[in-house]
């Protein structure tokens, strides 16, 4: 019996999907935005102390970062919704989420170095192959669905 979804509808049930996750993300972000902080790399991060020497790149704090990533999610989520905007949003989560591979080799070296859990060891050994098929999904969304 041939489907009567067409390319169309599986693509936009998919963007809605991944839309759905990147807000129940960007909710987390401000709900829990310590599960976020050790996947912002240190050469990112503002210190204010005089601790350490800031980075060039380091213009904002941890919890700023760990904020205007949530902001950045919610907005692609959006944007994944309307047809319109659906391509450019799908290339800026794909964007974000290989910047963010970053961010988990970081997590994932500290987590493997003197000061590293054993949770934190499974935790983002887990989390970086998750980028690989974030990455692909969003990249996916990017070619408009066939009749």
């Amino acid at each position: 019996m041939p489907s009567r979804w067409s390319g169309r509808d599986t693509q936009t049930l998919s963007a809605v999907a991944m839309s759905a996750l990147l807000l129940a993300s960007a909710a987390k972000h401000f709900d829990d935005p310590g599960f976020f902080a050790p996947v912002v790399p240190d050469f990112l991060c503002r210190d204010d102390t005089g601790e350490r020497s800031n980075s060039p790149l380091a213009v904002l704090a941890r919890e700023e970062w760990v904020a205007l990533s949530g902001l950045l999610e919610a907005g692609a989520a959006v944007g994944l919704l309307i047809p319109a905007t659906r391509r450019a949003a799908a290339g800026g989560v794909a964007a974000m989420f290989t910047v963010f591979l970053a961010g988990h080799l970081d997590a994932l070296r500290k987590a493997y170095g003197p000061d590293g859990t054993p949770g934190q060891r499974r935790a983002h050994t887990l989390r970086l192959p998750l980028q690989a098929p974030l990455i692909a999904w969003a990249w996916s969304l990017r070619n408009p669905g066939r009749r």
